[in-house]
């Protein structure tokens, strides 16, 4: 048996893109009520926001940038339980797509919790530019309100109700919902400036196609890259993941 499995994410591998990586997983969470909203951006557009190792990645002529609300549950170092305050909270990311050495992943312009020890770990340990929000996700039986509202700038907000609108389906290799949602890594810089990748992994996104109605969304100001139309939307209700320690890249 692997060293890494034990866990209910890693019962399903053969879709990875690379091998898990060898040594034990560090934690593990959950992603739940989750929206991906991606809008096309120009890879020169996004360029300067990305450190120079990485390489910005395009899908059919144009690199894209995701916002993903959705809840966190579950979240806590492996072999202990949850704890009440800590283990869930909702979450709102802003990320775009690179690859480095081989490996397409994730870069992330800017996480928002609403959980302070969140927002500490993350940035302590894994080197993620997180901030504290104020924040409200609400299932409703219409589909999911969310709000959130940065804590040190208001105006970096987001507000939205999203809802599923079709069948679930496992995106198939090739495709754009593929692309974007089927990353296992992400990448961040240390206090050191030097590149760092994570590794997850979960099973095959059990994704829907989605609606959603947008009234607020600030979270590319800080960035100055300016969303155009409406969205790609996708819903996918829950996914189990498990996360490894950064490791320094070559």
């Amino acid at each position: 048996m692997h060293p890494a499995a034990s866990h209910p994410a890693l019962d399903h591998t053969a879709h990875r893109p690379w091998p898990l990586p060898r040594g034990p997983w560090l934690g593990r969470q959950a992603w739940v009520d989750l929206a991906f909203l991606h809008w096309r951006v120009p890879a020169s557009v996004l360029r300067p926001l990305v450190p120079a190792p990485l390489a910005i990645q395009e899908f059919d002529g144009s690199s894209w940038v995701g916002v993903v609300p959705f809840r966190m549950e579950g979240v806590m170092v492996r072999g202990l339980p949850d704890l009440p305050g800590v283990s869930a909270f909702p979450e709102l990311n802003v990320r775009l797509y690179v690859e480095h050495e081989g490996k397409p992943g994730v870069w992330f312009l800017s996480l928002d919790a609403d959980n302070a020890f969140a927002v500490w770990g993350a940035r302590r340990f894994f080197h993620l530019p997180y901030h504290r929000a104020r924040m409200r996700l609400v299932p409703r039986a219409a589909g999911i309100e969310y709000e959130s509202a940065r804590r040190a700038a208001e105006s970096v907000c987001f507000r939205a109700s999203y809802r599923p609108s079709g069948e679930v389906y496992a995106a198939p290799p090739g495709g754009l919902d593929h692309w974007l949602t089927e990353r296992y890594c992400l990448y961040a810089l240390g206090a050191d400036r030097r590149l760092r990748r994570t590794e997850v992994h979960h099973a095959p996104w059990p994704l829907s196609p989605a609606e959603v109605a947008i009234t607020q969304n600030g979270m590319l100001l800080p960035h100055g890259v300016p969303l155009q139309g409406a969205p790609l939307c996708h819903f996918a209700r829950r996914i189990d993941v498990v996360v490894w320690a950064p490791q320094l890249c070559s």
